[in-house]
């Protein structure tokens, strides 16, 4: 345990953390908060966001395609490794970058929803500055390592309680359990979610020089609160510290509380973004965390408010290909043709008779001249 805490020291001078009442908005618990931070795949809570977005304003819907491109398809992993070309409806991209945190299906996203990764990352700093995130930058729309790039505890408290206020018609995506895509099944790295009550979102992540992020969300009652952790050491260390901050604000009372907006900033040397690289990549680090696992190598949850899963995760379905297009819609894009004009056929001596698909009204004039007629196909008639 000595070992571990000397390993850990430099997270734990900085401990980015806060949790908020999402109906007042008013902030239970806070420290670091101001503290500039890489914020990983958390980004793609603003993905999320932009394409909610999207289908509110009736740009795209649920079921609109997703294509994988050159470009998205470079994206390292974590990522669904689908081929350039390849289409998914978006209904099936939000649970792919939620669940399974997929890097290339967020560029996807991106490129679909803004037309390029460019316009999308614009359009990422214009809600977030729309939205109060004073101190977040955003290079790309998954997160991964990109110089410029930053957040703040209490921004991805904003951005969270906006999700939820703004979208709550899309909160799902942020809670499955798992995903089945074809013969591929994919569970959710957050470890609250069927294991800590009321859990029901929202995103981990994790890159070297931010070490284990994750915004959680939890509704007990009719009572929905949020909370941020940065810069843990370990998966199991972010899960039981976000279980004690939702566990807080779900038993606290918010009033006389702090309200998120109006939150001071403060800390010394809050402005320059951490870098824990030092204490998370590092080959004696990986060893310490593996230690602590169980002989068959699983983690162990020591929290008291997250309880063992004795169950197998409830997995949704995602589809990797678009759904064909039904017979009858097919059906109703055949042209209807026209009926047969009465009068004489070219090269007819006689007038044709009148059919069921004959016109009533008066014959028009050829515009080739008199006594000339244009002959027109019969339709074939329904059965």
């Amino acid at each position: 345990m000595a070992m571990l805490a000397g390993l850990y020291a430099p997270a734990a001078t900085a401990n980015p953390s806060i949790s908020v009442d999402v109906g007042s908005g008013r902030v239970i618990a806070h420290e670091d908060a101001f503290q500039r931070w890489y914020p990983a795949s958390l980004t793609k809570i603003m993905t999320a966001y932009l394409a909610f977005q999207a289908v509110k304003s009736g740009q795209m819907s649920l079921q609109t395609p997703v294509t994988m491109s050159v470009h998205a398809a470079k994206e390292p992993a974590s990522k669904m490794y689908f081929k350039p070309g390849e289409r998914f409806p978006l209904d099936s991209a939000l649970k792919y970058l939620m669940v399974k945190s997929a890097n290339d299906v967020a560029v996807a996203i991106g490129e679909a929803v803004s037309g390029s990764e460019e316009a999308f990352v614009r359009d990422m700093n214009a809600t977030a500055r729309r939205l109060g995130m004073t101190a977040t930058r955003f290079v790309n729309p998954n997160g991964l390592p990109g110089s410029g790039q930053y957040t703040t505890a209490r921004d991805m408290a904003v951005l969270a309680v906006a999700a939820r206020r703004n979208f709550p018609e899309f909160a799902h995506y942020f809670g499955y359990e798992g995903f089945v895509a074809g013969s591929q099944k994919h569970t959710n790295y957050n470890l609250l979610i069927g294991r800590f009550a009321g859990a029901d979102g929202m995103k981990t992540g994790f890159i070297c020089a931010s070490g284990f992020n994750q915004v959680s969300s939890a509704t007990r009652n009719g009572k929905t609160v949020i909370s941020v952790v940065l810069g843990a050491p370990s998966q199991e260390a972010r899960a039981e510290r976000s279980a004690e901050l939702l566990q807080q604000a779900l038993t606290t009372s918010s009033a006389g509380r702090p309200a998120l907006n109006a939150l001071v900033p403060y800390g010394a040397g809050r402005d320059a973004v951490a870098d824990i690289s030092g204490s998370i990549c590092t080959p004696e680090a990986r060893k310490a965390r593996y230690e602590g696992r169980d002989v068959e190598g699983k983690m162990v949850l020591n929290s008291p408010y997250i309880r063992k899963m004795t169950r197998e995760p409830r997995l949704v379905q995602a589809p990797a290909g678009l759904a064909p297009a039904s017979f009858e819609v097919a059906l109703s894009r055949i042209p209807i043709p026209l009926p047969r004009p009465t009068g004489v056929l070219s090269g007819d001596s006689t007038p044709v008779r009148a059919s069921a698909f004959s016109a009533s009204k008066a014959e028009t004039p050829s515009p080739l001249g008199p006594g000339v007629t244009i002959p027109v196909p019969v339709p074939r008639p329904s059965l």
